[in-house]
């Protein structure tokens, strides 16, 4: 309802009122005919194709005697699974896991910026581009093979992955007020 009250803003952040657009009939028939598009693919992909995206690994026939050499997480895991094993402390590893999980579920309470969109502010741009990069890099390190270089790789963005959020992120939002 918030939407419908106040209407959508633009990027830079400044109040026009004279460009809006009703929500109801342009936005929901627009909306219904992608979300239908959308999923007449996805029908389309699980039923025409089921064993499109699973695993190679599932379809091997199962050893009792020997654990699989890679097992890995899920994609959507693999940057948390890369900050528990830069640690070789076992509380350690899960405590970092805890940490970056909950760093992200804060993230929107440590933002101190007055401005609320990044147009104007080219640092905080900077920030977020290289934790998008240090995020892939993590994913990345991730699904490989635990072995020397990948360890040190790992280790070193986890600790960047910290230091950008604890760090970088509030010295940015004060430095940046106290420019603009």
């Amino acid at each position: 309802t918030f939407l419908h009250e106040t209407g959508s803003s633009n990027p830079t952040g400044l109040l026009q009122k004279f460009d809006m657009v009703p929500f109801h009939p342009y936005f929901t028939l627009k909306d219904m005919l992608w979300v239908s598009v959308a999923l007449l693919l996805l029908a389309m992909l699980t039923l025409a194709t089921p064993n499109l995206v699973k695993e190679p690994e599932n379809f091997r026939q199962a050893t009792p005697t020997a654990t699989p050499t890679h097992i890995k997480p899920e994609w959507y895991f693999l940057f948390a699974y890369t900050i528990l094993r830069s640690v070789p402390n076992k509380l350690g590893g899960m405590l970092a896991l805890v940490a970056s999980v909950l760093i992200m579920a804060i993230l929107q309470k440590m933002h101190m910026s007055t401005q609320r969109t990044m147009m104007f502010r080219p640092t905080s741009q900077v920030l977020f581009w290289t934790f998008i990069a240090n995020i892939t890099i993590l994913t990345w390190i991730g699904g490989q093979h635990v072995h020397y270089p990948m360890i040190e790789i790992g280790k070193l963005a986890s600790l960047a992955y910290f230091m950008t959020l604890v760090i970088l992120l509030p010295l940015t939002s004060i430095m940046e007020n106290k420019i603009l």
